[in-house]
């Protein structure tokens, strides 16, 4: 999802394995490897000296982009990390609201606070996939701000734009989705005090599987 001869910022870097992999496979002209702690910074600058990438990485100690300029990045990657904290890190800086910048966002859990961040506050979630490690399925988003907003079904922040139609793994994913939200429901559906949560998440399960059956056909 990086574009091709973008600047990027791999916050939260640890190794800086993806910076380095986008230099040497000529996709990035340069990187910034940030990260919050010391430790995976030392980590990442081995990775670059192994490399012979130190004119092309510059290293910074950073909590989320507080330390990363409006004209260090183009293309921004959010990876290893929950939705929740990505959007903390996406709302507090403001530079990030530019349809010049792009967002490649790899949520851990939670992806649907990131989902509704984006459709609430102007971005547009241009491409979203899916892939398979150690058993596991993992998503990407990617996202540019456009400053517009719109109506989206009650089910859209746990599907977004996978492809559940044409991609397996996709489909696997919002199953599982619809798997936590009936779990969910069920265990509220006679709370009186829950009731405003329960309605919303039924009418975002209904949603789901209307948008998985539509896939089947």
């Amino acid at each position: 999802m990086v574009r091709f001869g973008k600047t990027v910022c791999d916050v939260g870097t640890d190794h800086a394995y993806l910076p380095s992999y986008l230099i040497l496979n000529g996709i990035s002209p340069k990187a910034v490897a940030s990260d919050i702690g010391e430790g995976p910074l030392e980590n990442a600058a081995k990775t670059v000296r192994a490399y012979g990438l130190s004119e092309k990485i510059s290293l910074r100690l950073s909590d989320g982009l507080w330390n990363i300029g409006e004209n260090d990045a183009e293309d921004i990657v959010l990876c290893g990390m929950g939705g929740e904290l990505m959007v903390r890190i996406i709302d507090e800086t403001p530079w990030l609201r530019n349809g010049n910048k792009h967002l490649v966002c790899q949520p851990m859990s939670h992806a649907e606070d990131l989902r509704r961040f984006f459709i609430e506050n102007g971005f547009t979630i241009e491409k979203e996939t899916a892939c398979e490690d150690s058993g596991r399925v993992y998503i990407a988003i990617s996202a540019y701000y456009t400053g517009e907003t719109k109506a989206y079904p009650p089910g859209f922040i746990y599907y977004g734009m996978l492809p559940v139609s044409t991609d397996n793994l996709a489909r696997a994913y919002v199953e599982k989705q619809a798997q936590r939200l009936k779990k969910r429901t069920d265990g509220i559906e006679n709370n009186e005090d829950l009731f405003a949560e329960y309605k919303l998440l039924s009418e975002a399960l209904k949603d789901i599987e209307r948008k998985l059956e539509n896939a089947d056909g």
